[in-house]
């Protein structure tokens, strides 16, 4: 698959409906579109095995034992905690390499065995820590990727939420915090994690690749524009970033503000 084949695929995926959103096909054509000279049979191989393994799994295990036990346990996919921010670990193709990765890149293999094995299982946005949620017959439970799958008590969650800087009383409201997030969210905030750590490292190519790949799976969005236009000026492309600027100001006028400003800076560049 070439960056431009991913591109369309994405393009593709974005303008189709959440029900029914292909995760794991996305997640792959977004590692392309980053860096297309890699092998992909393995990263396949590897979301075909997890939900294999979660299936057979399924018949003799409760369904958090079973989601923990296939990933984990029989794939060895954890989180990385030595290095955490490598770009590695925000990449699927890399991760079916290494078995390591962020929480929210992880969670893609899960949530993709999942619905190969028919099993009610969710991302969740949670604040500071992407998490999953999966439905029992004892009502939901909340499951860390990055912790090997394992279970997240209600008093552990709200000590993680106090963390991020909530207040007590939102921090209570597990049932809000919880909320069951559609996988297109899951893969944007992935590409928004990329996003932030290529902003963070001046690498303003991978950079726009992220915010570009964001544009495309919710093509209504005007902010991945921003984005875009930020890293086209750290790459000295104030044509480009002028050009993204316009974009966003077209797709939605609250943005109107924001983007004139930044249009009115890189067009005074430009003279």
């Amino acid at each position: 698959m070439t960056r431009e084949e991913a591109e369309a695929i994405l393009t593709r995926i974005g303008t189709g409906p959440d029900h029914g959103f292909p995760l794991f096909e996305a997640a792959l054509a977004c590692a392309v579109h980053d860096d297309p000279d890699r092998d992909t049979a393995p990263v396949i191989a590897l979301a075909q095995q997890a939900g294999e393994r979660l299936t057979e799994r399924l018949k003799t295990e409760s369904p958090e034992e079973a989601v923990a036990e296939a990933l984990s346990g029989d794939l060895r996919l954890t989180g990385d905690l030595i290095r955490y921010d490598h770009p590695d670990n925000a990449d699927v193709i890399a991760i079916a390499q290494r078995r390591k990765g962020l929480p929210v890149a992880l969670g893609v293999f899960y949530l993709h065995a999942a619905r190969q094995a028919g099993l009610a299982l969710h991302g969740v946005d949670f604040p500071g820590h992407f998490l999953l949620r999966i439905e029992t017959d004892e009502g939901p439970l909340a499951l860390d990727p990055f912790g090997e799958g394992r279970v997240v008590l209600p008093s552990e969650l709200s000590r993680r939420a106090l963390r991020t800087g909530l207040t007590p009383d939102v921090a209570a409201r597990l049932e809000l915090l919880m909320t069951p997030v559609p996988d297109r969210a899951v893969l944007i905030r992935l590409q928004n994690n990329i996003f932030a750590r290529a902003q963070q490292a001046r690498d303003w190519p991978r950079a726009e690749r992220s915010a570009l790949r964001r544009a495309l799976l919710n093509p209504a969005d005007h902010r991945p524009w921003l984005d875009v236009a930020a890293a086209r000026e750290g790459q000295g492309a104030l044509a480009g970033a002028l050009q993204a600027l316009t974009r966003a100001q077209i797709l939605d006028g609250g943005a109107a503000i924001a983007a004139r400003a930044a249009r009115e800076r890189v067009r005074l560049r430009l003279n």
